[in-house]
């Protein structure tokens, strides 16, 4: 049983004496979440103004291929979006040097315009005729594609305009085109073609259950052992027996499982691998790995799996030190929804698909070619154990398509307090950064807690002391802190925020440029007072450093001098709150 701690503000000069003698800070506690109103905002880049409306609603240029793999450049391509039943003939693409008067048809969504049909069909398969449309469909992010006499798209760059009786829509520019690549303006860079361009998936109502790491190992791994008909897994690096065991049950007893892990993490894939991988591929199961020169991603990133209805998300690897509560500290969910389900079974049939993920029965390495490492075998306390929470709405976001802007955007939109953790982050000017710099201007609290490991502990010193100090000129309530695990995990290792006291936001998105814009990553947004209010008392905890508790003794030297100052009828106000493990922890006057 967990002993349960007094925490209290105390207005007596004795009891200030005495935690004071017992080395407690509680000034520099972090402020919590309160109860702002609900924020669904729309996906765009908050650093750039949505384009103006055209007579048919919102219009925009989502992707343009001025250099694709083909002689003298065939399928050159320009691809827009626009609601349904447009009048594509009203439309006129300038490039600064020409315009061009798009053909008269009446279409909707994506539609892709080129010069040669033919060509963009052929990078993924035969496109067919859409008779809504009078156009034909193309490949995965392209809808449907329009001949249109366009002229050359310069591979060291264009800028274009699309006008409606001489007025700008919408307008994009891009520079050193990379051969076989899409300019994506919404993050301003470039990704291989057969990326997918997924928009944010949202959901409605459900069930879920939060859960923290090392903590709680047992939900991620409850929800494969209890699939019935699919198990589809997706993660970084797959080296955990107990999963590996869970996804061999399902398939003796009959469920379609398929796993999707990255081919070159970082450092080379190791034994322990090669064996989990060997021992699943004799079982039957169909293992891929995104790798070689046609992967789309530079790394296949998430940590995720759909398990029938059921989808679990994590900031985990799938290994002893993650999901098997040996180290790290990190954050999942388990939600329960056909329609979320739906949305990562979409995300990773396209990436299983692909023709960068290959068998790993067809490309395994010989043996000399794995490194070896020593397995994760910490133990450490369950402090909060998982918690059932009511969700009114999940958002499926991925990256490279959508992680970066959903995710800028809803700090943009904060009202009252963001609270981030993180191992790293990319500097103090990252995007993601900069938009808590921006919140704290806006008048929120914002604190960010980042992992004190050696390999990351100088660079996040400095990115912290940066911030502090911007705080500090600006008079912001703004904070940085290295994390002090004090034996309740290893490592920080979780990529999370809770925003308002209303919505919680994790999943395997680290905050840099690379993992935004290069990676495949898999992210959820939940807006659920329950899920914020649970991962917010972990991180309060964490950001303290853990819960106070005090000695026995002291705490009874202090019980005498509040009762002689009771007795001198002077005031004490406590204020204590129950953590999640059922230890009262001091709640800071400035406010959480």
């Amino acid at each position: 049983m967990p002993v349960r701690t007094l925490a209290a503000v105390v207005v007596v000069g004795v009891a200030a004496a005495l935690l004071s003698a017992a080395s407690l800070s509680l000034a520099g506690a972090a402020t919590g979440g309160g109860s702002g109103g609900a924020h669904d905002v729309d996906d765009g880049n908050a650093n750039s103004t949505s384009p103006p409306e055209g007579p048919t609603g919102t219009v925009e240029v989502v992707r343009v291929v001025p250099n694709p793999v083909a002689a003298e450049d065939r399928g050159e391509s320009v691809t827009l979006s626009v609601p349904p039943g447009t009048a594509l003939g009203q439309f006129v693409l300038d490039d600064g040097e020409q315009r061009v008067r798009l053909p008269n048809r009446t279409v909707g969504g994506r539609v892709t315009l080129t010069a040669d049909p033919d060509a963009v069909r052929n990078r993924s398969g035969a496109g067919t005729t859409d008779s809504d449309t009078d156009a034909v469909a193309g490949p995965p992010g392209t809808g449907a594609i329009v001949p249109v006499a366009l002229s050359a798209l310069a591979n060291g760059g264009e800028d274009l305009q699309l006008l409606v009786d001489g007025v700008v829509v919408d307008s994009v520019g891009y520079r050193d085109a990379p051969e076989g690549a899409a300019y994506r303006p919404e993050v301003g860079s470039f990704s291989p073609l057969g990326a997918t361009t997924f928009p944010v998936r949202a959901t409605g109502n459900a069930s879920a259950t939060a859960y923290v790491l090392p903590d709680a190992p047992e939900p991620p791994v409850a929800a494969l052992r209890e699939a019935n008909e699919r198990l589809l897994l997706a993660g970084y690096t797959l080296t955990s027996e107990r999963v590996a065991d869970a996804l061999v049950a399902a398939t003796e007893r009959g469920v379609r499982v398929r796993v999707l892990v990255e081919g070159g993490p970082v450092g080379g894939l190791t034994h322990a691998e090669a064996r989990t991988l060997d021992r699943l591929v004799a079982a039957g199961i169909d293992v891929r790995l995104v790798s070689g020169p046609h992967a789309r991603y530079a790394f296949h990133h998430p940590k995720y799996a759909v398990a029938d209805d059921r989808a679990v998300v994590l900031t985990e690897n799938w290994k002893p030190s993650g999901v098997g509560g040996n180290g790290s500290r990190g954050w999942g969910v388990t939600v329960r929804d056909d329609e979320t389900a739906a949305a990562l079974a979409r995300t990773f049939h396209a990436d299983f698909g692909a023709r960068g993920a290959r068998s790993w029965s067809a490309i395994r390495p010989t043996r000399g070619e794995f490194r070896r490492t020593d397995g994760a075998n910490g133990s450490y306390p369950t402090r909060f154990e998982p918690r059932a929470v009511p969700v009114e709405q999940v958002r499926v976001l991925v990256a490279p398509d959508n992680a970066e802007r959903a995710v800028v955007r809803r700090i943009d939109a904060a009202e009252e307090s963001v609270r981030v953790l993180q191992a790293t982050v990319g500097g103090p000017d990252q995007p993601f950064v900069r938009a808590l710099v921006r919140a704290a201007r806006r008048g929120v609290s914002v604190r960010l807690l980042l992992d004190g490991a050696w390999y990351a502990r100088e660079e996040n010193r400095a990115v912290a002391r940066a911030l502090n100090e911007r705080a500090a000129s600006e008079g912001l309530d703004l904070e940085a802190r290295i994390a002090d695990p004090r034996g309740r995990y290893g490592t920080v290792h979780a990529k999370g925020l809770v925003v308002d006291g209303e919505t919680a936001i994790l999943g395997s998105l680290n905050w840099n440029n690379h993992s935004a814009r290069e990676n495949r990553e898999v992210v959820l947004t939940l807006r659920s007072r329950g899920a914020a209010r649970y991962f917010g008392r972990v991180f309060r905890a964490d950001w303290r450093g853990g819960a106070w508790r005090l000695p026995v003794g002291l705490l009874g030297v202090l019980l005498v001098a509040v009762g002689g100052a009771l007795s001198l009828g002077r005031g004490i106000e406590f204020e204590a709150r129950e953590n999640e493990d059922g230890a009262a922890v001091a709640e800071d006057r400035v406010g959480w």
